[in-house]
């Protein structure tokens, strides 16, 4: 679950936080975005786009009426808010819908257009639809985000929207067909929790969604996810892994290991950041860059890069900021008060362009305190829960049962981590204690019921990316997590990993005049067009399978 603000604003998976008078703070959105798991994409398709113009459904806001969860039960409905384009539909095509998971789904729209979503349409001639989830958009089952009011905000609520949707559903200018499951073939696909979303509703609900495609879906739910970092760690340039890893253990060896305020403060100096009450904010604040590695993507267009940029200043043996060099003699004496005397030289220069780097980035940012730009112990802050306050649901839903905190407390010991120790689940489980007032530890058992790392179903495809944070909670997670098995891949359980991948990056796509065909600099790069040919491969296929169930025509 990630990241920052700015560029990544636009490429992560989050409506951005509404600002209430005296009550926003920088640091509590950035973290409730660097929580959340998937990237957004907002290109060139405007959330008002007439092209793909918003439809409702009446769903039920209450599935369950005999668990005890959702008490008190209710009878009302809500509308759901879908968009779809059945330019290419043929009868005999399926509904294929993109479930867009835990953001507007109006940010989904360029995938009818272009990507995989619209690769899929055109192959099978079928209809695609982009799906809001449930508390997401303005698809508002409550009129406020009060504690009370997001008890109906789970994930197996949302499936079976997804369900309901499927079941009911009359597109616009086609109310003459019926196009509901089980008459017509329904896909699923999603992306990151909207692809572990998607695993999930192919097992309990197979016999209305005829496939599913989880894309970096992250099927098993876990409280500590210190392991989100480890292929950063494996697969980022290791000198930039090795000089991070050495620098926060410096940082780590001083705040922990020294206990002393006064040489905190004097750390906390060096960063310009002296006014940042909790060393667990300065310590979040200052791993921006490592932050980042999610948020790559193949696509110039949507690439960001943050993660390329923080590596070249601290692998450089230059210094880039001059204006750091007043610093040089005291981050050589805090090197060696931080353990790593024989590595003066060899640090002192990273660490100074760290510094100039961080403060271009974010520190020169801030106007004001720095608690309110950086701090995460506000509580008023958290007390809001008007129906503008739309960053609740996410930290809801992982508070409640998915989990997935990054800490830095939990990394093995014998291990330097490349997030601060001071980043631990008491930390990160603070917005679950201030907003929700939730004590105890999310219930992933009641994502994990449904399989976890055994999840598989007949076609339900597992697609992945290589270097991916949130590898090692997906199917692919071997050789991160040895309780995943690795599969052997067919038509009818796709098991694809993506070579170089990062977070869904078969998702996206170009429009045929911008793709790059000559090599090497392919756009979209070969395994992402291998990922995607193998998807319309066994769509096709399905398909086909499905066509042959179906009754002849007297």
């Amino acid at each position: 679950m990630i990241f920052t603000s700015g560029k990544l604003l636009a490429a992560l998976n989050l409506a951005s936080i509404a600002v209430t008078a005296g009550t926003f703070n920088t640091a509590i959105e950035q973290r409730v975005q660097r929580t959340t798991i998937s990237n957004q994409w907002r290109n060139d398709v405007e959330i008002s786009s007439p092209l793909y113009p918003a439809n409702y459904l009446l769903v039920p806001i209450d599935h369950f009426h005999n668990d005890s969860l959702y008490e008190p039960h209710t009878e009302e409905s809500f509308n759901l808010r879908y968009w779809f384009d059945a330019t290419y539909y043929k009868p005999g095509g399926p509904v294929i819908v993109l479930q867009a998971g835990e953001t507007d789904g109006s940010g989904r729209l360029p995938y009818l257009k272009k990507g995989i979503l619209h690769q899929l349409i055109v192959a099978t001639n079928g209809i695609g639809v982009v799906l809001e989830h449930r508390y997401y958009g303005t698809s508002m089952p409550m009129p406020d985000f009060s504690t009370e009011n997001l008890r109906f905000l789970t994930t197996d609520q949302a499936v079976a929207d997804q369900v309901f949707f499927a079941r009911n559903v009359k597109f616009p200018g086609l109310e003459h067909l019926d196009l509901t499951a089980p008459n017509v073939a329904y896909i699923g696909y999603g992306g990151s929790y909207a692809g572990g979303f998607v695993a999930i509703l192919r097992k309990l609900y197979p016999d209305v969604f005829w496939g599913c495609i989880s894309s970096s879906g992250v099927i098993e739910a876990v409280h500590d996810y210190w392991a989100y970092f480890e292929p950063i760690r494996v697969y980022a340039d290791q000198k930039c892994v090795s000089n991070t890893q050495k620098l926060i253990n410096v940082i780590d060896n001083i705040i922990l290991g020294q206990n002393d305020q006064t040489l905190t403060i004097r750390l906390k100096n060096v960063f310009g950041l002296p006014n940042v009450t909790h060393d667990d904010d300065f310590a979040s604040i200052i791993s921006k860059g490592i932050y980042s590695w999610q948020n790559r993507n193949w696509d110039p267009e949507l690439n960001d890069l943050t993660f390329e940029d923080y590596c070249n200043n601290i692998t450089s043996s230059e210094t880039i900021y001059p204006e750091t060099s007043d610093l040089t003699d005291t981050v050589k004496e805090l090197l060696k008060i931080g353990g790593y005397e024989s590595e003066v030289e060899n640090l002192a220069t990273p660490w100074l362009n760290w510094v100039g780097w961080l403060n271009q980035q974010l520190v020169s940012t801030c106007i004001g305190p720095q608690d309110y730009c950086f701090g995460t112990y506000n509580t008023t802050f958290y007390e809001q829960d008007d129906i503008s306050q739309d960053w609740r649901a996410w930290p809801y839903q992982y508070c409640t049962q998915w989990g997935y905190l990054q800490t830095g407390s939990g990394v093995p010991n014998n291990q330097l981590p490349l997030l601060s120790r001071t980043i631990t689940l008491e930390r990160e489980s603070l917005i679950c204690k201030l907003a929700f007032n939730i004590t105890s530890p999310p219930n992933v058992a009641a994502i994990n019921k449904y399989g976890g790392f055994a999840l598989s179903y007949s076609r339900l495809a597992m697609i992945d990316g290589e270097q991916d944070p949130w590898r090692p909670v997906t199917a692919h997670a071997n050789p991160f997590n040895s309780s995943a098995i690795n599969r052997t891949s067919t038509i009818s359980e796709p098991f694809i990993l993506i070579s170089g991948g990062v977070h869904h990056w078969d998702e996206n796509g170009r429009l045929a005049n911008e793709t790059i065909d000559t090599a090497p600099d392919l756009l979209p790069p070969a395994p992402v067009r291998q990922a995607q040919a193998q998807e319309v491969t066994f769509v096709t296929s399905w398909m086909e399978e499905w066509q042959k169930k179906q009754p002849m025509e007297l």
